[in-house]
């Protein structure tokens, strides 16, 4: 079991919740423009963000803490025993559940879980398998997402893994009436107190960041707006599988712009460790300043 990382934001503890490291081929497929030459020239990378060799570094982990008395579960990573394509993902065995519960949340103690994105790698752990079925793994919890994730989704012709990932991930929450849905304007909203969700589409139409606030301090959660610290020298590199990538470019740029030169604790949720840091202008971009958990 890897060292529990964490955080703190005024009165907020934010807890990283590994999963998996990534397969080194993760970042050449999902992030194309990342390429040796882009991540060599970038001395800051080494050795925590890529390697000596311009390969990325990148992780599947969730963010866990407790805010106004409730226990909040940021993206739920792959899950275990799912049947995935991505060979990376398929039938994962890991303790992400003990892991959890070490960070101080139990399965059945959380109380909210916000899922930036339907993707399979942030839902995977919204059910487990018991006897047989998919079910809710956090029992107690309400879940939430963008109203205009959801409905993107139902209206968009799904190849068949995407279809076994609602199957066994979304579906089973929402026929728990655990999921709700919530209209998120250009502004953002509170999904509670000291938690804001921005909308940063591009990635997915819906898709969200979690800004948190307290005593005066804040953070953000990426989710899938910002894959890899690289994108901050290079805010036009984006994913492959961005479903509208000027729209997520924009988002990305809009966002780190606000963030540079800020106290804000940028916390990417694909980051290897140390996972956190600043945004600093670096010349015509932006750099991450690490700040170790």
């Amino acid at each position: 079991m890897t060292t529990l990382a964490s955080w703190t934001v005024g009165d907020i503890t934010v807890h990283r919740i590994d999963e998996i490291p990534l397969p080194p081929t993760t970042g050449r497929w999902l992030l194309p423009g990342a390429t040796p030459d882009v991540v060599a020239g970038q001395d800051w990378l080494r050795p925590h963000f890529a390697d000596d060799e311009g390969v990325l570094r990148i992780d599947s982990h969730s963010f866990a803490f407790t805010t106004g008395g409730l226990r909040v579960l940021v993206d739920t990573g792959i899950g275990n025993g799912k049947e995935r394509a991505n060979p990376a993902w398929h039938d994962l065995d890991t303790d992400y559940l003990q892991r959890l519960t070490a960070a101080g949340f139990p399965a059945d103690s959380v109380d909210l879980v916000i899922l930036t994105h339907l993707h399979a790698d942030h839902v995977g752990w919204n059910t487990r398998k018991e006897n047989g079925a998919w079910v809710p793994t956090f029992p107690n919890a309400r879940y939430l997402t963008s109203r205009a994730e959801r409905e993107f989704w139902a209206g968009h012709a799904m190849d068949e893994a995407r279809r076994q990932m609602f199957q066994d991930s979304v579906i089973p929450v929402e026929e728990a009436g655990l999921l709700d849905l919530v209209d998120v304007p250009a502004e953002g909203v509170d999904a509670v107190a000291g938690v804001r969700l921005v909308p940063t589409p591009g990635h997915t139409p819906g898709h969200l960041a979690v800004e948190l606030t307290s005593r005066g301090h804040t953070a953000l959660i990426t989710g899938d707006c910002v894959h890899h610290p690289v994108q901050l020298t290079r805010p036009g590199i984006g994913a492959c599988v961005d479903i509208d990538p000027a729209a997520s470019e924009a988002s990305r740029r809009t966002l780190l712009a606000s963030l540079a030169g800020t106290h804000t604790l940028l916390l990417g949720t694909h980051f290897a460790p140390p996972t956190a840091g600043r945004v600093v202008v670096d010349g015509d971009a932006y750099r991450l300043s690490p700040v170790p958990g």
